[in-house]
C-alpha cells in the first residue's frame, strides 16, 4: 500500500535548539534526556522553539477472536464495557488525559458489540468499526488482507481529521481483550525472537493460562504462516484492527511532522508494523515507558527506541503515553522558557 512520504528531521532547527540548550543557565547536559528530547522535537516539527499545546491521546479499541482459546483472564465482553467506562470518563486514561491537559479520542476499530450511547459522552467517540472483532487466529487468519490495509488507512484518516482540529503531539493507546496475544505474535514474527521471549501474562493469567497463550500463538503462526517481509500480511494473519489503526496513525502523524508517543506492548506492536512499512517513522517516535510485558522491551530494542520511564506499568489505553507527553512538554518549556546566561546576566563557565 502507498503511504505519504515522511520527511527527514530538520537538522537546521535542531542545531539552533541545541545552541540555545547549551547556553541555558545550567551545566551543559545536566538536564539529560530533557535536553535531547527538546532538540528532537525541534527536528520533528521544524521549529527551533517548539511548543506543545494541542495534546491528543487516541485510544483505539478492537476485539480478538483468539479469546475463544482462553488466552485472557477476562471475557471478551469487557472490551465493550470498557468503552462505556471511557465514554463516561472513569478509566485511567481519562484521568491521565485530564491531568496532562490532552484531548482524548476513542476509536471503535472492531468492538464485537453494537454500542448503545444513551447517557454517554459521544463527543470523544469515533465509529470506524471494520468488523465485529477479528477471527480466531489460532484457526484462521485474523482478518482479510484488504481489511488489514483498511485498518491502516483508517488510522491515517483519524489523524487527518484530528490534525485539522489542532495537534502538536499525539499519544497512542489501545483497548481490547486478547490484544496482548496478537501483539506478542506480531513481535515474534517481525523481530524473529522466540514466542516465549516476547509473551507476557497480559491481563494476569495464571501459569496454565500462560502456557496456553504461548501454545496458541505458536499455533496461529504455524497455521497462518505470516510473511515477515510483508508487515501487512503479518497484521492480517495474527494482528488486530486497533493495531493496524495505530500503525496508520503513526505513519500519517510522521508525514505531518507530528511527534508520536508510544505506550506499551500493543502500541509497540503497531509501531513495529509502521516501522517495517517505512523505517523513517522511527525518527518521529518517542517511547513513553518500558512496560513490564516482556515483548515490549524486545520491540523497543528492535526499533532502536529508548523509553523515557520505567514505572512497572502494563495497562495500555495510552496511560504511559499521557505521562510521556507531559515529559515532552516539560522538555520544550525548558528550551523556551529558561534563560540563557546572557539573558540572565549570569557568568559562564571559565
Amino acid at each position: 500500500m502507498k503511504t505519504k512520504k515522511i520527511p527527514a528531521l530538520d537538522v537546521h532547527a535542531m542545531e539552533i535548539a541545541k545552541e540555545r540548550q547549551d547556553n541555558l543557565t545550567k551545566v551543559k547536559g545536566s538536564l539529560g534526556i530533557l535536553e535531547d528530547l527538546s532538540i528532537k522535537i525541534a527536528g520533528i516539527t521544524g521549529n527551533p522553539s517548539p511548543e506543545i499545546k494541542d495534546k491528543v491521546i487516541i485510544t483505539m479499541v478492537g476485539d480478538h477472536g483468539v479469546t475463544e482459546e482462553g488466552v485472557s483472564a477476562y471475557p471478551s465482553e469487557v472490551t465493550a464495557q470498557m468503552v462505556y467506562n471511557f465514554l463516561n470518563g472513569g478509566a485511567a486514561i481519562n484521568v491521565l488525559a485530564r491531568h496532562v491537559g490532552a484531548r482524548h479520542v476513542l476509536v471503535d476499530m472492531g468492538v464485537a458489540a453494537n454500542m448503545d450511547f444513551t447517557n454517554t459522552n459521544t463527543r470523544v467517540f469515533v465509529d470506524k468499526k471494520i468488523a465485529y472483532g477479528t477471527a480466531n487466529m489460532a484457526k484462521e487468519p485474523a482478518m482479510a488482507y484488504e481489511d488489514a490495509k483498511r485498518s491502516i488507512e483508517t488510522g491515517m484518516e483519524i489523524i487527518e481529521h484530528e490534525a485539522d482540529r489542532g495537534m502538536d503531539i499525539v499519544g497512542m493507546g489501545d483497548m481490547g481483550i486478547g490484544n496482548t496475544t496478537a501483539s506478542s505474535a506480531i513481535v515474534a514474527v517481525l523481530t524473529g525472537e522466540s514466542i516465549g521471549k516476547v509473551t507476557g501474562r497480559g491481563t494476569g493469567i495464571d501459569e496454565v493460562g500462560f502456557e496456553r497463550k504461548v501454545r496458541e500463538i505458536g499455533e496461529a503462526i504455524r497455521i497462518n504462516k505470516p510473511n515477515k517481509k510483508d508487515p501487512i500480511d503479518v497484521l492480517a494473519k495474527v494482528g488486530g484492527f486497533e493495531i493496524g489503526g495505530m500503525a496508520g496513525a503513526m505513519l500519517e502523524a510522521a508525514s505531518r511532522r507530528i511527534p508520536v508517543v508510544i505506550d506499551g506492548l500493543i502500541s509497540g506492536a503497531a509501531a513495529l508494523i509502521a516501522y517495517e512499512l517505512d523505517h523513517a517513522v522511527k525518527d518521529y517516535m518517542i517511547a513513553a515507558h518500558r512496560s513490564v510485558e516482556i515483548g515490549h522491551a524486545v520491540t523497543l530494542d528492535y526499533i532502536g527506541l529508548n523509553p523515557l520511564l520505567a514505572l512497572g506499568m502494563r495497562l495500555g489505553e495510552g496511560t504511559g503515553a499521557a505521562l510521556g507527553i507531559s515529559i515532552v512538554e516539560a522538555a520544550c518549556k525548558i528550551l523556551n522558557e529558561m534563560a540563557t546566561f546572557d539573558e540572565a546576566g549570569v557568568s559562564k563557565k571559565i
